[in-house]
């Protein structure tokens, strides 16, 4: 295990920055992001030589970044808090740091599965069926999951009435 580990510090260094970033978008927390890290790091240090040799390193971290969250959701239920959002039926010029934030909260609003999927299949551009093996479930459960999360996402940031504005009034 000792000669693994230039490797293994070279492969932390590189590519912390995005598996943290993940981590964030799955918790909805820093701190708790920066556990689940070191959390997936530490498991995937102990299977390095198994790892290195298939070049999946980050792949593999990231499954063990989200079957870890998943334990975490299974041990403890969270509400994630919110806050009111007013969303303009245009957009402003210069607007597109608070639209972020908006999404980021809109996000954080969505119950941990849904978030997961949404992160895994918008965030880091996965397709259905690796979002289902990356979560230990079924490609129907994750359209599932991904079919509410849109449906709230749309309730949070639709203005009143626009539901309406598509359809022809006879």
């Amino acid at each position: 295990m000792v000669e693994d580990w230039p490797e293994f510090t070279s492969f932390v260094r590189s590519r912390s920055p995005s598996l943290m970033r993940s981590a964030v978008l799955l918790t909805g927390d820093p701190h708790q992001a920066e556990d689940l890290l070191q959390v997936s790091l530490a498991k995937a240090f102990v299977a390095w030589g198994r790892i290195r040799e298939q070049e999946q390193a980050e792949a593999y971290v990231r499954r063990i970044m989200v079957t870890s969250n998943i334990s975490a959701w299974r041990k403890v239920r969270r509400s994630w808090p919110t806050r009111e959002m007013v969303v303009e039926p245009f957009k402003e010029p210069g607007r597109e740091v608070e639209d972020r934030l908006d999404m980021w909260v809109g996000l954080r609003s969505l119950p941990a599965r849904q978030r997961t999927v949404m992160v895994l299949r918008y965030y880091e551009d996965l397709t259905e069926a690796a979002t289902a093996e990356a979560m230990g479930c079924s490609i129907g459960t994750v359209k599932r999951y991904h079919a509410r999360a849109l449906s709230a996402l749309r309730r949070t940031f639709e203005p009143e009435g626009a539901h309406q504005l598509g359809k022809v009034v006879k």
